[in-house]
């Protein structure tokens, strides 16, 4: 079954995008709320779940915007997980979006396990 992409977006108030950066880019940052463990050695992260490892490859990034993903495992080599931030020219406040991909009959589960992610991170800098 092919796999759709999809895009959430969140609200992070006027959490500043440098201090959100260092949480999407960096192994530490990682591990204060993506996955148990991190590792990184270049462009190879190892996310630990449960002591289950999952590697993903760094695709892209650009310093304070974006990072780009790619599981090694998956087989549709054009997926990915994206997180860019961006300001809100409304509001000003800082925004998150997640980039991912999922089949249909995951998709629920997948938006729904980035929901909690996320507020884990918001939690983390004091959004919510």
């Amino acid at each position: 079954m092919d796999k759709e992409k999809f895009v959430i977006e969140y609200d992070f108030k006027k959490v500043s995008p440098t201090l959100l950066w260092g949480f999407l880019s960096t192994a530490p940052g990682l591990e204060e709320w993506f996955a148990d463990k991190v590792e990184s050695n270049e462009k190879e992260f190892t996310f630990y779940w449960n002591k289950t490892p999952q590697v993903a490859h760094l695709v892209s990034s650009r310093v304070g915007v974006f990072v780009r993903f790619h599981w090694i495992e998956d087989d549709a080599e054009r997926a990915f997980f994206e997180m860019r931030i961006t300001t809100s020219e409304l509001t000003g406040a800082t925004m998150l979006s997640v980039t991912d991909f999922a089949t249909p009959d995951e998709m629920e589960d997948l938006r729904e396990l980035w929901d909690n992610e996320i507020e884990r991170l918001q939690r983390r800098l004091g959004v919510l």
